[in-house]
């Protein structure tokens, strides 16, 4: 039985004897660019050079998307791959198989992922975590061959990106990347058949952004950062044009750091008690005819005003927007992406009305959450409860057609931070 997470989805043939990988691993890499061949060096320490008749053979081949075929005999591997991703995850296997110097069976192994989407989401707003310490977040990944980092890169706690253009929002944080240390992880990412997701929520979770410029909010009051999570009524005001040109200013710079086309915008826990008061949002509503009906507010549909206005922006700039499943609540922006996290009830929705949906319900794939009900063993955390054996068991596509499971891009675990100071828990989480 091959030791393997996750366990390869195709066929496993194994035989008789086992052969050891050359001290130096020479790998003809065929019609691949070299760049696939990045993390697997690393785990072998950068003993690998490329070879014309190397011990690894790399082969292009009609397999699906991230898929591979691997065979291992006495003289030496074969990887088939359509793309460099597929050969990435091939040699992911490799090392896998030899983990601490064993050598690797007789084996011809089949494998491509279930699902598109297969993330990890990192905040690094309400604690910050180095551009080496997220690199080694994106190295645990890559070994359990998930593909996608959502990076939460700035909420109420704190703004983490530099911005040129608008330099008080990183200049009030004080902690933040530089734009060349994001470009690094972008790219330490993209090595490793990995695309990154920036957040930049909105129209709640802005506190730093009001904190820096405060005349983005409704009444235009300073404001602080706080340092734990929570709802707070000072969010964006939708119903300020200027409001709007700072968005612009904001993820033209953002999008031009950030060369992927998924773009997510949040859309989570934004109260609109501010804007029932707000004499600009009021007009906005009365001028873009926004009417209450039994199931939302005309605030309700003043936020899927906002998403909708902020979605052609970014369709704008090649961009597709994700946003979480408080987007649904009124009307939900065209083209938008769902992100599923309170339950599987918004996701279940969204793909029913034809929208892609990506699940991350809070029951299953919450890692901030205990591990185990013995909790004075455990680090300090939010609450809740989700075992390993949890994880493992979601369905994500449970109660759907099979049309309606075409929506579903796949499943992705968070890791929201207001409890989590240091990388190390990081890791045991």
């Amino acid at each position: 039985m091959l030791n393997l997470i996750p366990a390869p989805r195709g066929s496993v043939h194994m035989q008789e004897g086992s052969v050891k990988l050359p001290e130096t691993v020479t790998v003809s890499l065929g019609d691949f660019a070299p760049w696939c061949l990045e993390a697997f060096a690393a785990r072998l320490d950068g003993h690998v050079e490329t070879a014309e008749n190397g011990f690894i053979t790399l082969k292009k081949a009609d397999i699906a998307k991230e898929g591979y075929k691997l065979t291992v005999t006495k003289d030496g591997i074969t990887v088939e791959a359509a793309d460099e991703s597929g050969a990435v995850w091939a040699l992911t296997t490799v090392t896998e198989l030899t983990a601490e110097g064993e050598a690797l069976p007789i084996v011809t192994i089949e494998d491509a992922p279930h699902y598109g989407h297969r993330g990890l989401s990192l905040d690094c707003s309400r604690h910050f975590f180095t551009a080496d310490e997220v690199k080694k977040v994106i190295d645990q990944m890559t070994r359990v061959k998930l593909n996608v980092l959502h990076w939460h890169l700035v909420d109420d706690q704190g703004w983490r990106i530099e911005c040129k253009t608008l330099p008080l929002l990183h200049e009030t944080t004080g902690t933040y990347y530089t734009q060349e240390e994001i470009r690094s992880v972008i790219e330490y990412a993209r090595v490793r058949g990995m695309e990154i997701i920036p957040e930049i929520d909105m129209p709640g979770h802005t506190r730093s952004m009001i904190a820096a410029y405060p005349h983005l909010s409704c009444f235009g009051e300073k404001t602080e950062l706080c340092q734990f999570g929570g709802i707070f009524e000072k969010i964006l005001c939708p119903g300020k044009d200027e409001t709007f040109e700072f968005i612009e200013k904001l993820l033209t710079e953002v999008c031009a750091l950030f060369p992927d086309d998924r773009f997510h915008i949040g859309g989570d826990e934004a109260p609109r008690t501010r804007w029932e008061k707000c004499p600009k949002c009021q007009a906005r509503i009365r001028t873009e005819k926004l009417k209450a009906d039994k199931n939302h507010t005309a605030e309700d549909r003043l936020q899927s005003y906002c998403m909708t206005r902020i979605e052609k922006l970014l369709n704008s700039k090649g961009r597709q927007i994700i946003g979480w499943d408080e987007i649904l609540e009124g009307d939900v922006a065209p083209n938008a992406t769902v992100m599923s996290w309170r339950g599987s009830a918004g996701g279940i929705k969204a793909a029913q009305l034809g929208h892609d949906v990506i699940m991350t319900p809070n029951d299953y794939c919450y890692f901030d959450y205990y591990q185990s009900e013995d909790t004075r063993h455990e680090p300090f955390a939010i609450g809740g409860f989700v075992p390993l054996e949890k994880v493992y068991s979601l369905n994500p596509t449970a109660s759907l057609t099979e049309e309606q499971a075409k929506h579903i891009l796949g499943t992705q675990a968070n890791l929201w931070t207001e409890y989590i100071p240091t990388s190390e828990q990081v890791e045991y989480m």
